[in-house]
């Protein structure tokens, strides 16, 4: 389209701090979904707006992990137990307490929180955002030690469980007493999309406020750029993918997904994704996170409603 393109590569917590709190200059840029709800609902943020386009997207049921001498086997066992986390309203976060309370009924009310003042994950994810910290009223919320990150109150048992975005520390260097809550997480997950049709979202695309005025166009093709570049990553899947990844099943790994999730199974666009964005909407409200539900016309561009993928 004749734009002068440079890319640069950072972490998601110091990309959401740069847009909401920074200098902004950024003009097109991945964002998490949950601290731009934030921002808008609670900060009076306009500064940029979404297109529907979602770089990051994430089953979470694999992201409960639990110590094994807690007498803990299902969701339901997380009742007043002391819960991990670094930071609070996270995208990921957030969609793992609504996860748990309305696939298996538990509030987090019902659980004690522990906010770790570190993560084992903060070189990749970057700093925790103001948005990823904010921590409503009515909840038992303490923070840990200083110094300690969440897998240290995991190993130590000053935690019975963790929820976390990434794999802590302690699961990725095999602590003997830390596993997941969901061993075989894939066919919990499967269940999940089958029952509910929800793929959840954690990133979109924010294009600043200033930049389309001036170039309204831009909001199509930026959308078409990423629509365009997913399909090569479609068309490396089904037709290189077997013979130049080393993982040996994955043949099998793609058309089990497509057979679940359809052809398109990472859709771009508000029609394919509007279950999964009001579901964020919902349980960011009723977690006493953003002051007001949220609708999908607050949030994204009026101008790309209508966008589909060709």
């Amino acid at each position: 389209e004749g734009c002068d393109t440079q890319f640069e590569v950072a972490s998601i917590g110091d990309i959401n701090t740069k847009v909401f709190s920074g200098p902004q200059s950024h003009e097109v840029t991945e964002i998490g979904l949950h601290p731009y709800m934030m921002a808008y609902a609670n900060d009076g943020f306009r500064g940029y707006s979404l297109i529907p386009v979602f770089p990051l997207r994430l089953f979470r049921h694999k992201s409960i992990f639990i110590r094994t001498d807690r007498g803990i086997t299902k969701p339901e066992d997380l009742r007043g137990k002391k819960v991990a986390t670094p930071g609070f309203s996270s995208t990921s976060l957030t969609w793992i307490r609504g996860i748990v309370q309305h696939e298996y009924g538990v509030r987090p009310e019902e659980i004690q929180w522990v906010i770790s003042s570190k993560d084992s994950s903060a070189k990749a994810a970057g700093k925790v955002s103001k948005q990823e910290s904010v921590i409503p009223t009515g909840l038992s919320v303490s923070k840990g030690p200083a110094g300690k990150d969440e897998s240290d109150l995991l190993e130590s048992g000053e935690v019975d469980a963790l929820f976390h975005a990434a794999e802590p520390r302690a699961y990725v260097e095999g602590h003997p007493k830390v596993t997941r809550l969901f061993p075989d997480f894939r066919k919990t997950e499967h269940k999940y999309f089958t029952k509910t049709g929800i793929f959840p979202i954690m990133h979109a695309v924010a294009i600043r406020k200033d930049i389309i005025e001036r170039n309204p166009w831009l909001l199509k093709a930026v959308f078409n750029a990423y629509s365009q570049a997913k399909q090569l990553m479609y068309d490396y899947l089904k037709k290189s993918a077997w013979y130049k990844n080393s993982l040996p099943w994955i043949a099998q790994e793609i058309e089990e997904t497509r057979t679940l999730m359809g052809e398109n199974f990472w859709p771009y666009g508000i029609a394919p994704n509007r279950k999964a964005l009001e579901a964020l909407f919902q349980y960011s409200y009723e977690q006493g996170l953003a002051k007001r539900k949220l609708t999908i016309e607050d949030l994204f561009h009026p101008s790309t409603m209508a966008l589909e993928e060709a």
